[in-house]
This record gives C-alpha cells, sequence and structure tokens, in this order.
C-alpha cells in the first residue's frame, strides 16, 4: 500500500544556487509518511495524547540522485518495506515528473511515554498492512 504527496519547490527550500538544499529532502519524505498516516486514519496527536505514544526516526539512509530546483512540481512517494511489533521500515522517494531525484530507506520506532520502545497499536499495525 502506498501513498503519494504533490508539492511545489518554493524559494524557502532552495540555497544560494537555486537548488533544494539537501536536509529539506529529509522534510519532504516526512510530509509524505504523515499525510499516509493521515490518509490511514491514524491522527497522530490522537494517538499521543491517548496512549502516550509517539513514531520516532531511527534510521535513515538516503541517496540524493539529482537536483530539485526552485518551482519544480515533485512527487513524495512512500511505500512500507516491512512492519514489526514495534519498528516500519518504508521506502520513501522524490520525483519530479518520472526522474528520481533522491531515496531514502527510514526506519521508524513506535516509543513509550518515557521514550522507551512500544508495540505499534494492533489496530494501527493493521490499517497498516500489518497482522493485528
Amino acid at each position: 500500500m502506498g501513498h503519494t504527496l504533490d508539492l511545489r519547490v518554493y524559494y524557502e527550500d532552495t540555497d544560494l544556487a537555486g537548488i533544494v538544499y539537501y536536509a529539506n529532502y529529509l522534510k519532504f519524505i516526512e510530509r509524505g509518511r504523515t499525510e499516509w498516516l493521515r490518509g490511514l486514519g491514524v491522527d497522530q496527536s490522537v494517538l499521543k495524547e491517548e496512549t502516550g505514544q509517539v513514531f520516532a526516526v531511527r534510521r535513515v539512509e538516503a541517496d540524493y540522485l539529482r537536483p530539485a530546483r526552485l518551482d519544480d512540481r515533485l512527487q513524495v512517494r512512500t511505500a512500507v518495506s516491512e512492519i514489526g511489533t514495534a519498528r516500519i521500515t518504508m521506502s520513501q522517494q522524490v520525483f519530479r515528473g518520472d526522474e528520481l531525484l533522491f531515496q531514502a530507506q527510514v526506519t521508524i520506532v513506535c516509543l513509550a511515554a518515557g521514550g522507551r520502545p512500544a508495540r505499534i497499536p494492533a489496530n494501527i499495525r493493521a490499517v497498516m498492512g500489518g497482522e493485528g
């Protein structure tokens, strides 16, 4: 089950050369993951309020392949690679049309209120495509 987020590159996203600043790709894919969860009906604010649990990035392995520039229209594609009891591995890519600009493997963990690993709630795992 995948998700696509469309976005545009704004001046604030670029460096002095007019190229998207490398760290902004991490923001773009964060937005992609957030909108993917929203699309599944998962409200992260409610999850934190009701259970004290949050999702946090544990690891990112990123490849910057081609630059994006001011006013480019981009697509952030997000797909689940693997779901464990407390961890999700995702594949994320940023495209300009058919051209792959950036790709990353992102490991997300579920944390309890004190910052310790926690099981992803069964209902959330189920909507993500994992076992209940």
